[in-house]
């Protein structure tokens, strides 16, 4: 879109997704000067100027003119070059001076520096076409995927000197590990510019820019790249909840609340100390929308990672009474802001309808991941917070007592369809006191181990996408410290050693499986067998892909092994093809073999089937087809 005037309709109507094509800084050639036009939205500002590297912070050099009575305001820099530094003052309507980040920055300062950069983003040389062809056929919903959750500023870290791993340092160890581990994404939290490491990123100033912590855009998209080649998705967690209050940023932008809310009970987040936007403002959808759609076109990101949106839907939410308003209707929705969400998925996907939009919203809002047009929210998949939530507290628990919540395990069924799930074991949870997963489970040394891979398998199970944090795969011990890097020496003793083995093996085992990923969202896909031997701590489950294959999946949460144990079944071959107690991984070696059961009727089914379930332990077994039984 070239035309200004049509930018400027689109932007103030809020339909405008490419914005950062207009506004921030652009390069430009007028008559035989070359250098880069600066626009920014300020519509109660008497006075903007561009303060830089190319006028020596001069605020008289460089004033801007207001183009349309609606707050654009734009000026040539005729000497202006890539990675000068530079900001807007923005006087308000008293003559106060504010000097603000550029809200549309390609590219802005860290590490206590808070100017943005000039720098044009074009040029990049991509290599990942044939993942895009690949990614355009794929379908997500009947696809493997098994995400691992980075925050790429504590991966790893220089020996020398603790400083940040590059995008390119990443690119060349993050990027194959993810690989040969057998994950099939990468959760990045969030990399759009934030100048609080305590924040992990989820403080935002800079939406349009990748954190210069780790290097450049350019160098963002190369590791993009490579994950790509590597066949590994790229999910980004993008955060439009809210955003904080540095006098550099968004907040009070020309004096008045422009990208916030201006209701006294909607502007603010008291808990996290931040602003709340205005969803019903156009520029602000423009501007938001526009941020998601820059990731997607330019970076080539697979799918973008919706935080906080209950946080979005409710006026009264980390409120008391007296704190909120009800809406028009009398209740505690926030209208506007279920319209953006709806209106953010409607344009992301009606152009790319290969992306993934995911929700962590962790409450029982309806129909999250169903389309606008049937009310819903428009989500391809949400966060299990309630899986995540009832299976954690279920093996915390000492396995005596364990009978009287055994429900834990089996109530996310009753729900398990009504959403495109992700079952997500997050950074969330091994932080501030809640203890690595591994120090979750209930027990001694040994013990732990056991349950955190029986844990594992039963996730690996349960129907959903997979997502979990790093530093699992190797079972991590302490919790999670942004400012360190996970614990790798860990690998150097054989019970982490084995883990991480299992891991990988437990990965490739679900890639492998269709039974485990085709049919995840329906109960085409899943049976009960056993639900309700609380009294043993066992669950048994089938898993079916679309093509008649067939697991079944039996998990003993005690520490008692289970000889002999029967249940019923349709058909009369069965081989065990994974178990959580192979001696590879530090197990104690039962294992079941070839199965052959027995013609009878148990429990409504054609035959039983007589089974061992060691001790802590999931074991996986395959129906053998007539093809595999005659070769």
């Amino acid at each position: 879109m070239k035309n200004k005037n049509d930018q400027l309709y689109l932007f103030h109507q809020g339909t405008y997704y490419q914005a950062y094509e207009f506004l921030g800084a652009h390069p430009h050639t007028e008559g035989d000067q070359t250098g880069y036009i600066f626009r920014t939205w300020a519509p109660n500002a008497s006075k903007v100027s561009v303060l830089g590297d190319f006028n020596g912070w001069n605020n008289t050099a460089h004033v801007c003119n207001k183009i349309n009575k609606d707050g654009i305001w734009e000026v040539f820099v005729p000497n202006a070059k890539p990675m000068d530094n530079y900001k807007f003052e923005i006087c308000d309507k008293k003559g106060f001076a504010r000097l603000k980040a550029d809200p549309y920055a390609f590219l802005n300062e860290t590490n206590g520096n808070t100017a943005s950069k000039v720098f044009d983003i074009e040029g990049y040389d991509w290599h990942d076409q044939g993942y895009m062809e690949y990614r355009r056929s794929k379908n997500h919903y009947t696809s493997p995927m098994n995400i691992y959750e980075v925050n790429l500023g504590s991966w790893k870290k220089n020996i020398d000197d603790c400083s940040y791993y590059t995008y390119h340092q990443l690119a060349d160890e993050l990027v194959p590990y993810v690989v040969n581990m057998g994950y099939t994404h990468i959760e990045l939290m969030p990399i759009t510019e934030y100048p609080f490491d305590g924040s992990w990123g989820y403080q935002v100033t800079g939406y349009f820019s990748p954190t210069s912590r780790f290097g450049t855009p350019h160098d963002f998209m190369y590791f993009v790249d490579k994950c790509h080649e590597s066949g590994l998705g790229v999910i980004l967690d993008w955060v439009p909840a809210h955003f904080p209050k540095d006098a550099h940023g968004l907040i009070e932008f020309d004096g008045t609340c422009l990208y916030e809310n201006q209701g006294w009970d909607r502007k603010e987040h008291k808990s996290w100390g931040t602003r709340r936007f205005d969803y019903g403002r156009g520029e602000v959808q423009s501007f938001l929308i526009s941020s998601a759609m820059l990731f997607v076109d330019k970076y080539h990101i697979d799918g973008l990672r919706v935080d906080a949106v209950a946080s979005m839907l409710y006026l009264d939410y980390d409120k008391r009474d007296g704190e909120w308003i009800p809406n028009e209707y009398g209740d505690n929705k926030n209208i506007e802001a279920v319209a953006f969400l709806q209106k953010l998925n409607s344009a992301v996907l009606s152009r790319h309808s290969d992306i993934m939009m995911i929700a962590e919203e962790s409450t029982a809002w309806p129909m999250v991941t169903k389309p606008p047009q049937m009310g819903g929210l428009g989500f391809n998949f949400k966060w299990n917070i309630g899986w995540m939530n009832d299976s954690l507290e279920y093996i915390k628990t000492d396995p005596f007592f364990r009978k009287s919540i055994h429900n834990k395990l089996t109530f996310s069924m009753f729900y398990a369809f009504s959403e495109n799930f992700v079952l997500p074991i997050s950074h969330d949870e091994v932080v501030y006191g809640k203890c690595s997963l591994l120090n979750k489970m209930f027990g001694e040394y040994d013990d732990k181990f056991k349950s955190m891979r029986a844990y594992l398998s039963y996730m690996m199970a349960h129907p959903g996408k997979k997502l979990t944090f790093m530093g699992t795969e190797f079972a991590q011990f302490k919790e999670w410290d942004y400012q360190a890097g996970i614990d790798f020496c860990l690998l150097e003793y054989d019970s982490h050693r084995n883990m991480h083995n299992f891991v990988k093996a437990l990965n490739q085992f679900y890639l492998t499986s269709p039974e485990l990923f085709e049919e995840d969202f329906s109960w085409k896909g899943f049976d009960w067998i056993v639900p309700d031997d609380n009294l043993q701590n066992i669950l048994v489950m089938r898993r079916m892909d679309n093509k008649g294959g067939e697991l079944i999946y039996a998990v003993n949460f005690s520490p008692v092994t289970r000889e002999n144990y029967c249940f019923g079944v349709d058909s009369p071959d069965w081989e065990e093809v994974f178990t959580t107690d192979n001696t590879e991984w530090g197990g104690s070696g039962i294992t079941n073999g070839k199965l052959k059961a027995t013609k009878e009727q148990f429990r409504g089914k054609k035959y039983k089937l007589s089974m061992t379930i060691p001790a802590f332990s999931g074991v996986f077994l395959r129906k053998k087809s007539k093809d595999i039984r005659l070769a």
